[in-house]
């Protein structure tokens, strides 16, 4: 059942970060397969590590199988937001990352005006790689030894890609009309 601030995709329901979802989400942080690009769970996860970021727990089939944040700029001139995710192995390659991420995006982009999503991947994470892209998002460039590389304890390269749209043009200083909307399409 869908409760207020809840966001629908095709198979996953993107629910606000709930307390009650805490420990099945640290579970899933320690899997192998998600711990390699998150790193060690730091003791405050999910609820307050992150205090600046928005978080909804990816659920399918009412059961939580993942997490999804997005900190964004909320000036007005830089609407832009960082996303990232992880999912339980248990649904890896079954395309609910790349729903929930749609899902996000959609949300981000219609309802919150953003107009520029960005994340980083390991560039040898080609699995979150390809999900990414399959959302829309496209690559810019590697940032050099940007992140640590949680499998060997070294610094490595990333991976920065983008979702970009053509923006919302605020109304001209004067008009009384309102403002042009742009394509939502990447």
């Amino acid at each position: 059942m869908a409760e207020a601030g809840d966001l629908r995709g095709r198979d996953v329901l993107l629910r606000p970060l709930l307390e009650e979802h805490a420990e099945t989400l640290r579970a899933i942080r320690r899997q192998p397969e998600v711990a390699d690009w998150w790193g060690s769970l730091e003791d405050d996860f999910p609820l307050s590590d992150e205090p600046t970021a928005n978080r909804f727990t990816i659920l399918a089939g009412g059961k939580p199988v993942g997490m999804v944040q997005v900190t964004g700029e909320n000036e007005p001139d830089y609407r832009s937001a960082e996303v990232d995710i992880f999912l339980t192995r248990d649904v890896h390659g079954h395309g609910l990352g790349t729903d929930a991420l749609e899902t996000l995006a959609r949300h981000l982009i219609e309802d919150r005006g953003h107009h520029r999503l960005v994340l980083g991947a390991n560039v040898h994470n080609a699995r979150a790689i390809r999900c990414y892209e399959k959302a829309g998002f496209r690559r810019v460039g590697v940032t050099r030894l940007s992140g640590r590389d949680f499998r060997t304890g070294e610094y490595a390269d990333e991976l920065l890609m983008e979702l970009v749209v053509t923006p919302r043009a605020p109304p001209a200083r004067g008009a009384d009309g309102p403002a042009r909307t742009g394509s939502l399409r990447a």
